[in-house]
């Protein structure tokens, strides 16, 4: 279609009349922009339309995902609207497009066919120019900045500013992480819409009026208010806290010039200097699209990716600055053989030749599977992967323990685990994939939580839940021992439930319930399109799963699985679980081992489900065990970290294929380098069971786990025959899903609560989104940002220990020990909560214990903790 362009007069655009007039339907909209009609919904702003139809309008503040502001004014155009007679009248000003929604008949002209709304627009430029600094060429926008593009297309061509232009100290560090150039800012305000609106952490906003307006943290101290109270700040909000938001990073994206910028970015590159590849975040189970910036083989930085099907255009500040673990100094980068000493002990690690590794790999394993001494106890080999594979390397796993050593013992779960989830996996979550969406939720009256903190543990989740409850009024239910911040900006209502009874809570959400929130939470989920979420912690809580089964069948509600990590939903798919073959096919069934045996080109695979992680490290550890292959598990993860190295330590013969140094290669024998997620393609299934296939950013040399498979299956005699991403996709192509029967659905009974002595309390614990995960080291400036660790009772659990107001509380086991600031919240008692993994925190390494066991509980000491290490009320959640 070729539109013509109207010459720029004062008077209004008619069309041309139509030779037939099509009826229009009541919810939508028809008027003119540039002399192009054009019809759409009821309730566009102008400028959606005008990009409907493929017109430029230039802009600042607006932004699709923000609701409107008219901030920047540099989207003005001329407008003619009906009159009350009918008749066409101009507005006597031009109006900002970004604000001002569609009405029938209305006529607009922007700066194509109006002198006046350009003649506006260069005005508008003109004065945001005026104390701009003219930085372009070391401001890290520069090259990519839309203030540069427009003050080109919509600008004056010289200035006619002739005095000083306004300064300001900078940079303004309001987080570790985000500075803040003032001088840069033109008042969009994308930041504090963002962060008010998405987020829903206020801890930026304008400040004062008019000329000395400004964005900032409202730190009197440092923006120079001599003790007057910023403009837009609420009273509890005039503390001066760093911008130490899980999302801030969003703000330095959506910034339309280089007013917010990365401090582990700033001044690294130029933006002109990168490639930009395609990527998907690997940090959690959401599948975030993402940009990977790199220059000379070297990432730079990463950007949200735009998809509105799974992360919008929104990522955390973990999936955008957490990825210079791939390059830590401690990477491994040539396979590693351990010596023999003279006296047959163990010696050290040496670099070896990939035929030499690979060759000492085959030997050991045929010799755990067959032992030459027939009076050696230690037989079998079993295979852990770990919970951070791509689909291709999770499916290579399975393959390689069935095929290549004769066994079912694999298992990916590197955390908590039960039988009863292992039986929900099967049951309601392998080879069900797209069952429940994001879209899903964006529609959904009503959302229970179980197990699951979405914004520590998801934080696209988080963010796509509170858009919907803004938006859509949604309403979200969460069962666990408090209300976190989370739950609380997302209007969430809390159903109590000690841990270890959340089995009991979910069988009393009813009609008529107990508790006014029960019988909410039944009538809610009651309503069409109600979904309940359940997370990987209710493996620890027996009956859980069991119990969200029966509220689904219950109310009507679809139930999904949210797992914390990014490869666990594709492993469950791939298959790597004692009793399940790819595509949710039961071990335990003959046809659907006759299936996967025809794909695979073997006779037959091994008909009794294998052993759970927790049973392979038992075995290791006993000595039953011959051989261990592991993926990037980290013992701190697993329950009991120090059985965890025991048996590592233990076992005849173990294998490593890592990308960095850790705790399971230094007890290896044979160590084989991966390449990590920047330099392999493969795809990540996110807890939707949506694929979500990437490229390499890099070129490398080091080879993915399918790839190092396949070459030790060769070495014992075995064609596994995953050369290639095609292959791997080949077969899995072959297979799809199973529609034979499926696994029973649990029926597990819920735990007896524990008697609870006095000086003991209940664990509860969950993983922070920034915390002590080996995949943040290496950057500093997000660890800045991170919540401080605390610990967190309810006023009747203080008060009967004698904690002080400031004071803090020492949890203790047997095992060992954590003191950490005591936080009162509204929560049952003889309850404490810790978080798993953070500084000072590490619940399993320390205390050796999980959520629902009995620990000891004490007041600290005074003076036991510094000032500096108390949360903030935000951090705490209060």
């Amino acid at each position: 279609m070729t539109i013509t362009t109207p010459r720029a007069t004062g008077t209004p655009l008619v069309p041309a009349p139509a030779a037939e007039t099509a009826p229009v339907p009541a919810d939508t909209v028809t008027f003119t922009i540039d002399g192009v009609e054009t019809t759409v919904p009821k309730g566009t702003l102008v400028i959606r339309a005008a990009e409907h139809v493929g017109i430029q309008i230039p802009r600042f503040c607006d932004h699709p995902l923000l609701a409107p502001a008219g901030a920047c004014r540099q989207c003005l155009v001329e407008v003619w609207a009906p009159g009350r007679d009918g008749n066409l009248a101009k507005m006597p000003k031009p109006q900002a497009s970004c604000t001002l929604e569609a009405t029938p008949g209305m006529q607009v002209k922007t700066q194509h066919t109006s002198a006046e709304a350009d003649k506006a627009q260069h005005g508008v430029m003109e004065l945001l120019l005026i104390n701009h600094p003219l930085d372009c060429p070391v401001c890290d926008k520069g090259g990519e900045c839309p203030l540069q593009n427009q003050a080109m297309s919509n600008g004056r061509a010289t200035s006619r500013f002739v005095d000083v232009k306004r300064t300001f100290p900078k940079p303004i560090a309001i987080s570790t992480q985000i500075l803040l150039d003032r001088e840069r800012c033109i008042l969009c305000q994308r930041c504090t819409r963002f962060s008010e609106e998405v987020a829903g952490d206020v801890w930026i906003d304008l400040q004062k009026r008019g000329a000395l307006q400004q964005i900032g943290r409202f730190d009197p101290a440092v923006l120079d208010f001599a003790g007057e109270e910023p403009v837009g700040a609420a009273v509890e909000d005039t503390s001066g806290r760093p911008f130490a938001s899980y999302f801030s990073g969003n703000t330095v994206q959506i910034c339309p010039v280089g007013a917010l910028t990365s401090a582990a970015y700033r001044f690294r590159s130029r933006p002109f200097d990168l490639v930009s590849t395609p990527g998907v975040a690997e940090h959690d189970s959401q599948g975030s699209a993402i940009r990977v910036d790199h220059r000379r083989g070297v990432v730079l930085r990463r950007l949200a990716g735009e998809d509105p099907a799974v992360n919008q255009e929104w990522i955390t500040d973990k999936d955008r600055f957490g990825f210079h673990w791939q390059t830590a100094p401690d990477r491994i980068t040539t396979p590693l053989v351990r010596t023999r000493r003279a006296d047959g002990t163990r010696g050290e690690l040496e670099p070896a030749s990939w035929v030499e590794a690979l060759e000492h790999a085959a030997h050991g394993l045929r010799e755990a599977l067959a032992p030459s001494d027939p009076r050696e106890t230690a037989r079998g080999a079993a295979v852990l992967p770990g919970g951070r594979l791509t689909l291709e390397d999770a499916y290579a796993y399975g393959k390689f323990a069935r095929v290549a050593l004769g066994t079912n013992d694999v298992d990916h779960r590197a955390r908590p685990h039960s039988a009863e989830e292992e039986q929900f996996l099967g049951h309601h979550v392998a080879g069900r994939t797209l069952e429940v969406t994001f879209a899903d939720l964006d529609a959904a009256p009503a959302v229970l939580l179980a197990g699951l903190e979405p914004e520590e543990e998801g934080g696209v989740l988080f963010l796509r839940l509170r858009s919907a409850v803004q938006h859509t009024r949604l309403r979200v239910y969460a069962v666990a021992p408090f209300a976190s911040r989370g739950v609380q900006r997302l209007d969430g209502t809390l159903v109590a439930a000690a841990p270890g009874t959340e089995a009991e809570v979910l069988d009393a959400v009813v009609p008529g319930g107990d508790t006014a929130q029960l019988a909410a939470a039944a009538e809610a989920l009651a309503l069409d399109g109600a979904v309940i979420l359940v997370g990987e912690r209710l493996a620890a809580s027996p009956g859980a799963y069991s119990a969200a089964l029966r509220l689904a069948a219950r109310t009507g509600a679809r139930l999904a699985w949210v797992p914390r990590r990014a490869g666990e939903r594709g492993s469950v798919e791939a298959g790597t679980l004692p009793s399940l073959l790819p595509g949710g096919r039961p071990v335990a069934d003959s046809s659907a081992r006759v299936d996967v045996a025809a794909v695979w080109g073997v006779e037959h695979l091994p008909a009794e489900p294998g052993r759970s992680a927790t049973e392979i490290l038992a075995a290791a550890r006993a000595g039953t065990l011959g051989a261990l292959v592991v993926g990037g598990l980290d013992p701190a993860d697993l329950p009991d970290p120090a059985i965890a190295r025991e048996a590592l330590d233990r076992v005849p013969f173990l294998v490593s294929l890592e990308v960095r140094r850790s705790e399971v290669t230094d007890r290896a024998d044979v160590v084989l380098p991966v390449a990590p997620p920047v330099e392999k393609g493969g795809t990540f299934v996110t807890w939707e069971g949506r694929p979500r296939p990437f490229p390499p950013a890099l070129v490398s040399h080091q080879l993915s786990d399918h790839r190092v498979l396949d070459r030790l299956a060769d070495e014992l005699g075995v064609e596994l025959g995953l050369t290639s991403l095609a292959a791997v996709h080949g077969e899995l192509d072959q297979l799809g899903g199973w529609d034979g029967v499926r696994v029973e659905a649990p029926a597990a009974d819920a735990a007896e609560p524990p008697a609870v002595a006095p000086g003991q309390a209940v664990l509860a614990t969950w993983h922070l989104l920034l915390d002590g995960g080996r995949l943040q080291e290496g950057e500093p400036f997000m660890a800045g940002t991170a919540k401080r660790p605390a610990a967190r009772v309810s006023a009747g659990t203080a008060a009967a220990l004698g904690v002080a107001p400031g004071g803090g509380v020492v949890v203790s086991t047997d095992a060992g020990s954590i003191t950490l600031p005591a936080v009162v919240v509204d929560m049952p008692d003889l309850v404490v909560w810790l978080p798993t993994n953070s500084p000072g925190s590490a619940v399993r390494d320390a205390l050796h214990a999980d959520a629902g066991d009995l620990v000891r509980i004490a007041a600290a000491p005074a003076g036991a903790i510094a000032l500096t290490d108390r949360p903030t009320d935000e951090e705490a959640g209060a």
